[in-house]
């Protein structure tokens, strides 16, 4: 139940960042997977802290996750944006 909460929270910070359209490209699906990526990273983490766990849900993990998962879409995009106008 916890890993779904971590899913959830990886959709949310997806669906949030797909609303500001600074660095938004139209090929979502690289992130979403970062997203997704990021969330499991950070819920593996949060199992490790002892504030959730794998199987059951807690809010602060979801918290968390949902930061990291904003926080890599955020990194991404700004690389993406400093790399475009550097050429």
């Amino acid at each position: 139940m916890g890993a779904a909460v971590w899913i959830g929270s990886a959709l949310s910070a997806f669906f949030v960042a797909r609303i500001v359209p600074i660095g938004r490209r139209r090929e979502f699906v690289a992130e979403l997977a970062l997203s997704v990526a990021a969330a499991l990273l950070c819920g593996v983490t949060a199992t490790a802290l002892d504030f959730g766990g794998w199987r059951e849900p807690e809010w602060r993990a979801a918290i968390f996750t949902l930061f990291g998962a904003l926080a890599a879409i955020g990194l991404a995009r700004a690389v993406r944006l400093a790399l475009s106008t550097r050429r």
